[in-house]
């Protein structure tokens, strides 16, 4: 079944059969945009379906519908349906095509699911049948898309659990995002259309593990290279050729995902396979994804006297005391807060923190944004990630 339908009209300035329509399509369409976009090609293929035609005949002109079944994914439907509307002429005579409608017959085919579904019920028997209204309610809900959240500056597609996970799915568009949220993935974020990877997942790179989740065709190679230029992935997943991420099955997803492959992996057997590019970044990911520096030494940092007397006095009160520049001290908070605090201030502004409590990851990634140095606690508590730009010091360290 083909996933979208194009409807276009067409006017032609003279009596034309329905073959030099189709011919037309064919002809004045043919390398336009490349071989892999030839419709001949297309149709071999089964991206697009068998073209129909419907005309009548209007004083001495001819007008029709063209209806064309696809199997591209949205946006090369998109492109297929402009490239038709540039056929001006069909034989000897002038012709206009413009494209009315791009129908997704996915929809059409849940509607008359739930319409028969209803019809059953009806036929089924009062004495048998659960509350009309309610089985149509759950219908609706079940297949009603899960809503994804807005997330960084850019305002990017993404699951909720962006933050709380120590990896991160990065896929293409919303859509991609809506069907990972439908069967349960909710670590996920989407580029959200963007040419070059946005900075919010860059900074979400910097921290987390990334497994890239691309479609099974040329669209996903250009997106596979445009991130393995700019920031470290730990794993490549791939939809099957062909294929979208946003099409794929709960089963699907996790066969796709449970074989994704440790990038480097996955680039240096591309490499084997004469892959264009596939050198190239590999060389760039190798760079990206060197073992991170070690974490700043005590030793290395100036702490002053009265800091070490502050640690003295702080302890047992569950207080924080946040440092500017210089170890000036800007304010105090109690340690429960202290996140909240930090997460108003300006980047920068903060230099140090010092708590009488357990540093946590949430603590460390609201640092590494605000771009604090150091931070000094009673202990550390379940950090995965320790960002080499922030220094993270217990108590022990400043008294051995």
């Amino acid at each position: 079944m083909a996933k979208y339908l194009i409807r276009a009209k067409i006017v032609v300035d003279g009596v034309v059969e329905k073959h030099d329509i189709i011919g037309a399509l064919f002809g004045q369409t043919e390398g336009l945009l490349g071989n892999e976009f030839d419709l001949r090609v297309l149709q071999d293929k089964g991206r697009v379906g068998r073209i129909l035609v419907n005309t009548r005949v209007q004083g001495n002109k001819t007008v029709g519908e063209i209806l064309i079944p696809s199997n591209l994914d949205r946006i090369e439907t998109a492109l297929l349906a402009a490239m038709i509307e540039t056929v001006d002429r069909v034989g000897p005579y002038d012709a206009e095509i413009k494209v009315q409608d791009i129908q997704d017959l996915r929809l059409e085919r849940i509607k008359k699911i739930i319409e028969r579904a209803v019809e059953i019920l009806k036929v089924w028997g009062k004495e048998k049948t659960p509350d009309l209204k309610e089985v149509i309610k759950s219908i609706q809900e079940y297949l009603k898309a899960p809503e994804p959240v807005s997330y960084g500056p850019e305002g990017l597609p993404a699951g909720p659990d962006v933050d709380k996970s120590d990896t991160i799915i990065v896929v293409e568009g919303r859509a991609d995002v809506i069907n990972l949220l439908r069967y349960g993935y909710t670590n996920v974020i989407a580029m959200g259309g963007a040419r070059r990877v946005p900075e919010t997942i860059k900074n979400l790179a910097s921290r987390k593990k990334i497994v890239l989740l691309v479609d099974g065709d040329h669209g996903g190679d250009l997106i596979l290279k445009e991130v393995l230029r700019s920031i470290k992935v730990d794993y490549i997943a791939r939809a099957p050729p062909g294929r979208e991420v946003e099409d794929l099955t709960g089963k699907e997803l996790e066969e796709v995902l449970n074989n994704a492959k440790p990038t480097l992996q996955y680039l240096e057997e591309a490499v084997k396979s004469g892959v264009k590019d596939a050198e190239e970044l590999l060389s760039i990911q190798k760079k990206l994804q060197k073992p991170p520096e070690e974490v700043v030494s005590v030793e290395s940092i100036r702490i002053p006297i009265g800091v070490i007397e502050a640690v003295k006095g702080i302890q047992g009160t569950l207080e924080s005391i946040i440092y500017g520049p210089e170890w000036s001290e800007i304010k105090r908070a109690p340690v429960r807060d202290l996140v909240n605090e930090l997460s108003t201030i300006e980047p920068k502004s903060v230099y140090a923190v010092l708590m009488d409590g357990i540093v946590t990851q949430r603590l460390v990634d609201t640092a590494l944004e605000k771009n604090i140095k150091v931070i000094i606690a009673a202990r550390v508590g379940r950090v995965q990630y320790k960002p080499p730009e922030v220094a993270i010091l217990t108590y022990s360290d400043l008294f051995i």
